[in-house]
């Protein structure tokens, strides 16, 4: 789906943040939706579509609960995907990268669950780093009835918080002596002719 397909589409922006990747979608034409659990990047979000001049209908809940019984012709999300060791909740700052131990609190959610909110046709882009496993990503993606593929990769160095933790990092298989990481945007498919696929349980 090119940029210039994205006019009078539905679009989804998960885990929005500041909104960007909605307010994008909005401007290139798209009826986009934003959603985070966040109070703060709800109000962020809001903000910023209003001093851009766009229409961006933003929810505050957990994933797809606020937009339960509706399907898009696109679904967006950088979700949080550093893995933390193993303990209290994340607060605070943390909220916005820590994502449970294997770094797949959000993303495996967002898979099980996106097929039921895509029209036929439609697609899931998720940004993640091999810090969270993107093979993964794309077994839970074909698992659920999707076309998975990787449509873009960028390597570069390990961020700070990664860095912090790169003992754990080590510890559970996803870094090494070379302090990298490959940044990926997975894609998951829903083909035209599929059948509309039901809430897993």
């Amino acid at each position: 789906m090119a940029r210039r397909d994205l006019a009078g589409r539905a679009v989804l922006d998960l885990c929005t943040g500041t909104g960007i990747l909605g307010l994008t979608a909005a401007r290139l034409g798209a009826r986009a939706t934003a959603v985070d659990l966040s109070r703060r990047a709800a109000l962020n979000a809001r903000l910023n579509a209003h001093l851009n001049g766009l229409a961006l209908e933003v929810l505050r809940g957990d994933l797809f609960e606020p937009v339960r019984g509706r399907r898009f012709d696109l679904i967006v999300s950088n979700p949080p995907y550093i893995p933390a060791p193993p303990g209290d909740r994340p607060r605070g700052e943390a909220r916005a990268w820590d994502a449970g131990p294997q770094g797949r609190e959000f993303l495996d959610r967002i898979c099980d669950r996106a097929p039921e909110h895509l029209k036929p046709g439609g697609r899931v882009l998720l940004v993640h780093s091999s810090l969270a496993r993107p093979e993964e990503t794309e077994r839970r993606l074909a698992a659920r009835g999707l076309e998975p593929g990787v449509t873009a990769t960028h390597d570069g160095r390990l961020g700070p918080v990664a860095l912090e933790r790169l003992d754990y990092l080590r510890a559970i298989g996803v870094a090494d002596d070379s302090l990298s990481e490959r940044m990926v945007v997975v894609e998951g498919r829903l083909p035209a002719g599929a059948s509309v696929l039901e809430p897993v349980a």
